[in-house]
């Protein structure tokens, strides 16, 4: 009975045990519940203060929670033990704390869980919001700048813009031309009927051509005295009619020789032999495949003029409007292609044997000029390339045709050997007389043509490069640009070497003139820029004595730059050759027709007004206060820098370098002069010493008797006298 009553003790006491631990876990998970909102509000309050401390944040959040577990572990810990009896205090303890402490761990858990997230979201979201503020007050304070900048930048980047669009555009038109491929011309059987006479005569010469270019070359001494102007104009007429068209072509590439070789070679454009119109009417048949009937309702016999290529005919199409077709001579391609192949030879031939003199005479070498000459010639040959350089002048160069244009390129009618565009019915500009009674006036002609020439030149990067009176002409009431075969092109940054040229003169300031005359083109390490100054300054004083700027000529003053640029091995590309020589041509023009105009005046004024479009005050003053500040620190570094420098002194520790420079000219003279007494000496000892061997008794001999070592000392030793004295006595 005992054991039995025992057992449901037991029983009574655990299911009483187990009631008393549910409620407990219940009151525990409501507790729980209220404990919660409240630990949740101090979360809240650590989140925010998370936001402008978040390690603070996380230790309050932290210490509200242990405080809530804490404080719901002391309560259920003591209802639990509240409700136990004595006899089975130490059993039902232990299960009572074991289920108590896993629900509690749980409810712990769940808890802390949620309190978490609550925390981290409103961290974030309080952080969020204030970042966000921030975020949109800097995006506008951004906004606002970026709008200002936009305003003072707008006219840099519409300059940029077509900067890039020149260079573009220029890009194009050169690729269109080096894409043109050459096709040999095929000649019919009415024009091999007709040049029947020139096809013998060409291919007679061609047997014994190159002992003929050789001996004209020696007649012309070409290895004494090198080729001045006159001997290389000679020479050319004596080689013949090709050499004659080629020597017409070289005279107006000033970029390719120096400028009195063209003056010289210009002589040659005269008596040009006019083209049989039969064979000029066969050429444009056999280029279009059509009669010339069915081309044009009239076509004049009589050409306009004669060039060494081809020449010009007046032409009316069956529309009724009116053009000029450029034809092509035949055999004239092929001709001097042929001749080209054996010029490159016997130029060869001259560089070997005709010395680079050390004189003021300009030498050049000519394999360098035939070749780049041949380049310019397959051009000259290609009127393809003529009619795109006239279509590109007309779309770019124009930019008011109600003042100046030029003619338009007829596509059906141009082909390589043919050229058409509509005909300019006036006359040229240099009939000043004949002008003024059709009513022009001269000085409204002429400052039109200096804009729109100021314009191709600084606008557009690309300039008419024979400007003279016979290219620009009047007709319609406004002027015209004709003949573009010759076309020049510069770059954004050789107009910036132009605009620093011209602006430091202006602005008086020497150090500018001198970095913009080495900046034309490559210098070498023979180029002195101390010594280019002491040229530069007496030039620049001579402009700076001038009372008035319309006294300046442009075209001199560019002449001496580039002048001083080649004395101090300053390599210049031809593009700035063909640009002076292009502004000095169309001054000369300006100066007959109207001389109250100045070109220096107005391209200084264009120039000033591009320097006020480009220039950005707020750029200028961020340099001047970066240069400011970085003087600051330099000179704060000087007191510092003299003791040093005055402490290495006193110790002995300085050294000074000094380098002799300015005398290379004497010392190679110096050198030239001790080569020759060498030579002499070594020629004289050789002489004598010879003649004294042939009182010996020395075997071989010669049929004289003579040694025949003695023999040969004698005959060397006067070669060598002769060279030497020939090199002494060589022209200077």
């Amino acid at each position: 009975m005992s054991s039995q009553n025992e057992n449901n003790i037991e029983n009574t006491v655990e299911n009483t045990v187990e009631n008393i631990v549910e409620n407990a876990a219940e009151k525990e998970a409501e507790q729980a519940a209220e404990v919660k909102p409240q630990a949740k509000a101090k979360t809240e309050t650590a989140a925010k203060t998370a936001a402008k401390a978040p390690a603070k944040a996380t230790k309050t959040a932290e210490k509200a929670e242990t405080k809530t577990a804490e404080k719901a572990e002391t309560k259920t810990a003591a209802k639990a033990a509240s409700g136990t009896t004595a006899k089975a205090t130490a059993k039902t303890e232990t299960k009572a704390e074991t289920k108590t402490a896993a629900k509690t761990s749980e409810t712990k858990t769940a808890a802390k869980a949620s309190e978490s997230k609550t925390a981290t979201k409103t961290s974030e979201s309080k952080t969020g919001t204030g970042k966000s503020t921030a975020a949109k007050a800097e995006s506008k304070k951004a906004a606002e700048k970026a709008e200002s900048k936009a305003q003072k930048e707008e006219v840099t980047e519409v300059v940029r813009k077509g900067k890039k669009g020149k260079r573009s555009k220029q890009d194009e038109l050169e690729h269109k031309k080096h894409s043109l491929k050459h096709t040999r011309m095929e000649l019919s059987e009415r024009l091999k009927e007709l040049l029947e006479k020139d096809i013998k005569d060409m291919k007679q010469q061609e047997k014994h051509r190159a002992a003929e270019i050789l001996g004209v070359f020696a007649e012309h001494n070409f290895y004494a005295n090198g080729f001045t102007p006159e001997e290389m104009r000679t020479t050319l007429e004596d080689l013949g009619p090709t050499y004659v068209k080629i020597g017409q072509i070289m005279s107006s590439r000033v970029d390719l020789l120096p400028e009195r070789y063209c003056k010289e070679l210009e002589k040659l454009r005269q008596n040009v032999k006019q083209l049989d119109p039969k064979v000029a009417r066969a050429v444009i048949e056999e280029e279009t495949g059509k009669k010339i009937k069915d081309l044009y309702s009239e076509f004049r016999d009589e050409p306009l003029g004669s060039a060494s290529i081809g020449q010009v005919h007046y032409a009316v199409l069956k529309d009724g409007r009116k053009v000029v077709t450029k034809v092509q001579r035949p055999l004239i391609a092929d001709m001097m292609r042929k001749d080209f192949v054996l010029l490159k030879k016997m130029a060869k031939i001259v560089n070997a044997l005709g010395e680079k003199e050390d004189d003021s005479e300009q030498q050049i070498d000519l394999l360098s000029v035939i070749t780049e000459l041949e380049k310019v010639t397959d051009e000259e040959l290609d009127f393809r390339v003529e009619a795109e350089n006239t279509r590109f002048f007309k779309e770019n160069c124009i930019d008011d045709e109600s003042k100046v244009t030029c003619p338009t390129v007829i596509d059906e009618l141009t082909t390589e050997r043919i050229f058409t565009m509509t005909y300019v019915d006036g006359y040229s500009i240099s009939k000043r007389d004949r002008m003024i009674d059709d009513g022009y006036d001269p000085m409204t002609v002429g400052r039109d043509i200096l804009e729109n020439y100021i314009h191709q030149v600084l606008d557009v990067g690309t300039f008419h490069a024979d400007p003279h009176q016979g290219n620009i002409m009047v007709a319609e009431g406004k002027t015209y640009w004709i003949d573009f075969g010759m076309i020049g092109h510069i770059t954004e940054q050789d107009v910036n070497v132009i605009q620093s040229l011209i602006l430091s003169l202006l602005e008086r300031d020497l150090d500018a003139m001198v970095n913009a005359i080495m900046s034309l083109g490559a210098t070498s390490p023979l180029t002195n820029r101390n010594k280019l100054i002491e040229d530069v300054d007496p030039m620049f004083d001579k402009y700076m004595n001038v009372t008035s700027i319309n006294d300046i000529d442009l075209s001199a003053l560019l002449g001496e730059i580039m002048d001083l640029a080649t004395k101090h091995h300053i390599t210049l590309p031809g593009k700035y050759t063909m640009l002076v020589r292009s502004i000095a041509t169309i001054e000369g023009v300006i100066e007959q027709l109207c001389p109250e105009l100045n070109l220096f005046e107005l391209i200084s004024n264009k120039l000033m007004d591009r320097v006020k479009k480009n220039v950005d005050v707020k750029d200028r003053l961020t340099a001047a206060g970066k240069d400011a500040l970085e003087m600051g620190k330099k000179t704060a570094k000087l007191p510092l820098l003299t003791y040093d420098a005055l402490n290495n002194i006193v110790k002995g520790r300085t050294k000074i370098n000094m380098e002799l420079t300015g005398y290379e000219d004497v010392l190679e003279k110096a050198n030239k002069t001790i080569l020759h007494i060498a030579l002499v000496v070594i020629s004289c000892v050789l002489f004598f010493g010879s003649c004294i061997l042939c009182t010996a008794d020395i075997q071989p001999k010669t049929s004289h008797g003579v040694p025949l070592i003695a023999a040969v000392g004698i005959v060397f030793s006067l070669c060598l006298g002769i060279f030497t004295i020939r090199r002494m006595t060589k022209k200077k």
